[in-house]
């Protein structure tokens, strides 16, 4: 995918993070999963469960046996979480690796605001998965996160 792909689908994940429930103890985030040029699936923060991740609530809508998922590219507005605050679920670096999914797009690194050390884009990137970070869609994409320090 070009440049200008990565941008189009990263701003599509960042329309879905403004659905998002607002509340002060998570992120509102987007995702979007892209295989052969068109989008496969979309989810976003609690959007159907208050617990719910957006990279765990669109994985969730595909068969976890389908065969896109090896090719697809996975977009996040955040780094995908590498430790949960509810340990009865599974990360998300984990869901995505499960997926074989190969490469992952973010927009900003999970600041330390819940978790002190998140380390998505090292796990992924050490199990071979490819982390591109758009750094230029961050602001954007941190937007309706303002409620919370994010430092």
């Amino acid at each position: 995918m070009t440049e200008l792909d990565h941008h189009y689908w990263m701003n599509r994940a960042i329309e879905l993070a403004r659905l998002c429930p607002v509340v002060e103890g998570a992120f509102s985030v987007g995702a979007v999963i892209v295989a052969d040029g068109a989008e496969i699936s979309t989810g976003y923060s609690r959007e159907s469960d208050p617990k719910e991740h957006a990279e765990e609530a669109a994985l969730g809508k595909l068969d976890a046996a389908d065969p896109r998922l090896v090719r697809a590219t996975l977009y996040s507005t955040l780094e995908p979480c590498s430790e949960r605050a509810t340990k009865t679920r599974l990360p998300c670096t984990d869901r995505i690796l499960r997926a074989g999914i190969p490469v992952v797009v973010i927009a900003w690194r999970e600041p330390s605001t819940f978790v002190v050390n998140c380390v998505g884009v090292e796990k992924l990137q050490q199990a071979g998965v490819t982390v591109i970070e758009l750094p230029e869609l961050a602001a954007a994409a941190m937007s309706m996160n303002r409620h919370l320090d994010l430092s």
